[in-house]
């Protein structure tokens, strides 16, 4: 018995310690380096004195970068408002369909995943530019009289972040609503709940899960995708990964960047701890 377990313990080491490994070295050291580094200050000529300082903290709230933190978390919320508001009834709409054109249907929100973003921001600013696809059909329909400015505003951010995270959102609600048990929705049918009062009442509920998740997944990236809002919203609109990119690279300043990043990453945190707390309690929700 002893000999059995001491082989099933080798061969559990043999999986879990390059992974252990690569986990260490690609994402524990680089988390520590960047925090060691939030708490030097910036060199004469942009390197790092190694002088320890908490500075770089104080300087996170200033009001200077209250309104990139306000405009970051603003969009980021209209990117997820709007992403569940489309994508919960498209999520529904695949469980509802046959299991023959499901596969198509996913198929075609992962498709674009295929295709490099970068690629896919500059088709939509094609599209949106003042001579492009969408003015000049609006023009020679008489339906405007000048091109319509829709590059570099922060529609067009809102935009471009949604077509990007919207199949994160796609995604777990539709995971959600096929694991939904059918027995509990025709059981507030028999209770003579109609349509709507049963989704309020039965489907939201138990599909909050994937709704948090969906959240999640859409809100988090959409406050560190700096190139949606460097090409699609120009210099008029930035946010914290912008204002982390700038740093690094443009300023030259490595430990306030580092700062902004260890506090976007600790508000990050916060927020799954949040949501987590909120899904467990949903999970228990009972339903009649």
């Amino acid at each position: 018995m002893k000999k059995k377990l001491k082989k099933f313990d080798l061969e559990k080491y043999i999986f879990i310690g390059p992974v252990s490994l690569w986990m260490l070295l690609f994402i524990a050291v680089p988390i520590f380096y960047v925090i060691f580094v939030s708490f030097l200050r910036r060199g004469v000529n942009g390197g790092i004195d190694f002088v320890f300082s908490l500075d770089n903290y104080k300087r996170i709230a200033s009001p200077l970068y209250f309104k990139v933190f306000g405009d970051s978390i603003g969009i980021s919320f209209i990117t997820t408002i709007v992403s569940l508001v489309f994508g919960y009834p498209f999520a529904y709409f695949i469980s509802k369909i046959s299991s023959k054109f499901r596969v198509f249907v996913i198929m075609l929100i992962i498709i674009p995943f295929w295709t490099n973003s970068l690629i896919r921001a500059y088709a939509w600013m094609n599209l949106m530019s003042t001579g492009g696809l969408i003015n000049s059909i609006l023009l020679k329909l008489n339906i405007i009289k000048e091109p319509l400015k829709m590059l570099y505003t922060y529609g067009a951010v809102i935009l471009g972040m949604t077509y990007t995270l919207f199949p994160f959102m796609v995604l777990p609600i539709y995971n959600s609503i096929e694991k939904l048990e059918k027995s509990y929705i025709d059981a507030a049918k028999d209770l003579g709940a109609g349509n709507f009062a049963t989704f309020l009442t039965v489907i939201l509920p138990l599909t909050m899960p994937g709704v948090i998740a969906g959240c999640i997944l859409v809100f988090i990236p959409s406050l560190g995708l700096f190139y949606i809002s460097d090409l699609m919203g120009g210099s008029k609109v930035m946010l914290i990964g912008n204002l982390i990119k700038n740093q690094f690279l443009v300023a030259r300043d490595w430990p306030f960047g580092a700062a902004v990043s260890i506090f976007m990453v600790v508000a990050t945190l916060i927020l799954v701890a949040v949501s987590i707390k909120i899904v467990g309690k949903n999970t228990d929700m009972e339903v009649f």
